[in-house]
């Protein structure tokens, strides 16, 4: 394993682990965890400006809930089952059919359509051993998982809006260029051919309104319809799928899901399946590799490490960390014995964007001594004007100081 994948880079940056009591499964650590939640609340954010509300829904459902959604007879094998008496279970591979129950809670009116759902779903599918490659191929991860309920009209607007979000998220995160492949009828697949032909060509005519260029992937789509299929590349050059949008004309009907129309007859409404990032573990994995470890300033989970040139001047460097953290920074403190030399070594190796170094005179004067990762640009300055320094630097690199809105 080579010092830039994803695993290298996780454990020295001190971000999880892995073991053999849970194969598939993260242990994430608590820096690990702080990036994990930076990137789900900035994708809690956008989901919420872009009109989806977020729910939560079960992990376990009864097998023969799965078995009414098709689920069971496409990835039984796949799913993680358990009895509770006489009752057999499943732990969910996926959260669609959940949402479809919200929404099949009450009677729902045309007036109310389109309606917009999204969930951080865990999910767990029992991938074989051998397939299971770090954060990219896990049997536990998160989704997160989003669906819109409508006509069959509004479909080509849906598509575009989340199109235009998926780009936008991805340029954020620094990946300027993405695949899109449309993905047609498999083999083995629910409903009617009529039905599929529908399905296929709404959704062909949407990407092509919402401006997607994309290749054909002919029998690779879902059981219940097509999708949309958005990869982004790692170092390697391989590809991995991340976002999708599935048109499903299948579940909604399986599943009793119902709208009342302007004439007041009940109509089967369209689901719209959506994910940004896909499995949220994949995508920190695809992260860690484009960046190399080293995140933008808004992602580091520790943004300014603030390091004395002696133990004298650890009071001082806890003075420059507070204020830091109250101008709205993660900042960590070296509190090592080492020379300043290797303290440098240490924070290169660590991928803080910014450090703060202090001493006899930044202490005498109430200054700091700040330096960026990633360029050759020192700056000694009033302790009160380092946030604003480090904001304009972060704007001149092009990323930003805080998470974008």
């Amino acid at each position: 394993m080579d010092a830039f994948d994803h695993r290298s880079i996780g454990h020295r940056l001190d971000l999880f682990h892995f073991q053999e009591e849970g194969p598939g499964m993260v242990f994430w650590h608590p820096k690990g965890w702080a990036l994990y939640r930076l990137i789900e609340d900035y994708i809690r954010r956008r989901m919420k400006a872009a009109g989806f509300n977020e729910i939560k829904t079960p992990q376990i459902l009864a097998r023969a809930f799965w078995e009414k959604s098709g689920h069971w007879q496409k990835f039984g094998p796949h799913m993680f089952a358990l009895e509770d008496g006489e009752r057999q279970f499943a732990v969910k591979p996926m959260s669609c059919p959940g949402h479809l129950q919200v929404f099949n809670a009450k009677l729902r009116s045309y007036r109310d359509l389109p309606l917009r759902y999204a969930e951080f779903g865990a999910c767990h599918r029992n991938e074989p051993s051998g397939a299971l490659m770090g954060l990219m191929r896990t049997r536990a991860f998160v989704q997160d998982d989003a669906h819109v309920l409508c006509r069959m009209e509004q479909v080509a607007e849906e598509v575009k809006r989340f199109s235009q979000l998926l780009r936008a998220v991805y340029r954020d995160f620094g990946f300027a260029d993405f695949a899109v492949a449309f993905s047609t009828r498999p083999a083995v697949r629910e409903g009617s051919e009529e039905l599929w032909d529908t399905a296929e060509r709404v959704l062909q005519n949407a990407a092509r309104g919402a401006g997607l260029d994309y290749a054909l992937q002919p029998g690779e789509g879902a059981f219940y319809g097509p999708k949309l299929e958005f990869s982004l590349q790692d170092r390697l050059g391989r590809r991995w799928q991340c976002g999708t949008i599935q048109l499903d004309l299948v579940l909604p009907q399986r599943l009793g899901a119902q709208y009342v129309d302007e004439d007041g007859a009940k109509q089967v409404p369209i689901m719209i399946h959506h994910a940004v990032l896909g499995s949220m573990e994949r995508f920190i994995g695809m992260l860690l590799e484009h960046w190399q470890g080293r995140l933008p300033l808004w992602l580091a989970p520790e943004q300014v490490l603030v390091a004395a040139v002696s133990a004298q001047y650890f009071g001082y460097a806890e003075e420059v960390a507070i204020q830091l953290e109250a101008d709205g920074f993660r900042a960590a403190i070296d509190a090592s014995n080492e020379t300043l030399p290797k303290k440098i070594v240490g924070w290169r190796d660590r991928g803080i964007p910014i450090l703060a170094v202090v001493g006899a005179r930044e202490a005498e004067k109430a200054r700091v001594n700040l330096r960026i990762l990633l360029d050759d640009v020192r700056a000694e300055l009033p302790l009160r004007e380092a946030a604003d320094w480090i904001k304009r630097m972060a704007r001149r690199n092009g990323v930003a100081a805080t998470t974008p809105t």
